[in-house]
């Protein structure tokens, strides 16, 4: 299952983005290299006011609700083939220049997003027709459970600057760089969504947009073979969490919180 959402995710992108990347190196040669990565991450979430409304009539809100990832860093020892079951992350970068100091970068961050049970959080609005203001717990079995753990998916493009800060002895090839991201994009998620006991089916689908900026260093262990560590932070705003819903119609999920991501990757590269 997770290989097939990792194709979709794949797929996804280059077709959004590949045929624009491919005119633009044909018609201008701007393009002076590539280069690809994979890596995992660990994230940092903060509070955020949670709006639901659902085809019930219900349309009440979470306040300051507190959330967690989910790392699984475990499973790569468990089922080693299964690489995308972890928080994980793929770019495809492509040089501006033959220096290799600017680049334009798809990025995305499987990241997975669990608001916290058992938390005493401030509800207000309406819950089956009767109007609520009070403090309530997250419980699935009596309440809600809420995650987008098969990705809360952020695809953006980034603007990437690189700077040498160490050579090799030799001199002859970076050895460690400074870089920094700017980006903006998409949020693809599939949403796990329990109401009451009752588990809802969602879809991935496009559902609001995300700013994100990151700086961090490469290590060089060969003039292709490189090692990526970042630190991220950035904001995220899902407007419609739930709209694919197929065992409810007209659910909605909507929240924005800012985060803090670790991210740790491999990467290769090369020049056109």
């Amino acid at each position: 299952m997770h290989h097939k959402h990792l194709i979709r995710h794949l797929f996804f992108t280059l077709l959004f983005f590949s045929p624009n990347i491919i005119l633009a190196q044909q018609k201008g040669k701007l393009l002076k290299g590539m280069y690809i990565q994979w890596g995992y991450n660990k994230e940092w979430y903060t509070k955020s006011n949670i709006h639901i409304k659902l085809s019930n009539g219900s349309d009440f809100t979470l306040h300051h609700a507190k959330a967690h990832d989910k790392p699984d860093y475990d499973a790569v020892l468990k089922k080693p083939l299964e690489i995308s079951i972890p928080q994980y992350n793929y770019r495809f970068g492509f040089y501006l220049n033959e220096k290799h100091t600017k680049a334009i970068e798809i990025n995305f961050d499987h990241i997975k997003y669990v608001v916290t049970d058992g938390q005493m959080v401030a509800v207000t609005g309406t819950i089956n027709s009767i109007p609520v203001n009070g403090d309530s717990v997250i419980n699935a079995a009596h309440f809600l459970h809420l995650e987008h753990t098969d990705g809360g998916n952020l695809l953006h493009i980034n603007y990437v600057q690189q700077q040498t800060i160490l050579l090799t002895h030799a001199k002859k090839r970076p050895l460690v760089s400074f870089l920094w991201k700017l980006g903006a994009g998409i949020n693809i998620p599939r949403t796990d969504f329990t109401w009451k006991g009752d588990r809802l089916n969602n879809n991935f689908h496009i559902a609001g947009y995300n700013l994100a900026a990151e700086a961090g260093a490469r290590l060089y262990a060969t003039s292709h073979v490189f090692f990526e560590f970042m630190g991220k932070t950035g904001y995220v705003k899902y407007l419609n969490a739930l709209a694919n819903t197929t065992t409810m119609k007209g659910n909605r999920v909507r929240h924005g919180f800012g985060y803090a991501e670790l991210i740790g990757t491999l990467g290769y590269q090369f020049s056109f």
